[in-house]
């Protein structure tokens, strides 16, 4: 048993190191929904489905590729439709593509899209309708299709 029992997520903060950069990129980019900066701070709130996503400007800028943990990423459901569509605007906007990876096994089975927003940090787009046994098919094939 638990010595205390927590009910919920207010939200999840993100660092950047442009407030302005980061807008653009989540909300025209990503399309999640802008919910307005907090007072008079350097942090602007998103919402995607019912999740708050704090996006929190750094006080000193880092390099986007120091000390980076390949693993730490913050992931976002997407439909198969929308995953095409990323694959393409990705593409149409020259945003560098980490991997394109089909999940069969493990607990978050599906097709996921690795990426980078503009301050380094780890994204992903999973599309969780995609199976074993079904297509695989490379980043380039889809950018066409």
């Amino acid at each position: 048993m638990a010595d205390l029992q927590v009910q919920g997520v207010v939200n999840w903060s993100i660092p950047v190191n442009n407030l302005d950069e980061w807008e653009k990129f989540y909300g025209e980019i990503l399309g999640l929904e802008p919910k307005g900066r907090l007072g008079g701070s350097k942090m602007s709130c998103f919402k995607s489905g019912s999740h708050n996503i704090l996006l929190c400007e750094r006080e000193q800028p880092v390099d986007k590729t120091a000390g980076v943990d390949q693993r730490v990423h913050h992931s976002f459901t997407v439909s198969p439709a929308t995953f095409v569509e990323a694959c393409k605007v990705f593409h149409q906007k020259g945003i560098p593509i980490v991997e394109l990876h089909y999940r069969a096994k493990g607990y978050f089975t599906g097709r996921e899209l690795y990426f980078h927003d503009p301050s380094g940090n780890r994204l992903e787009l999973r599309d969780p309708t995609w199976k074993q046994g079904m297509p695989e098919p490379s980043f380039e094939e889809i950018v066409r299709s």
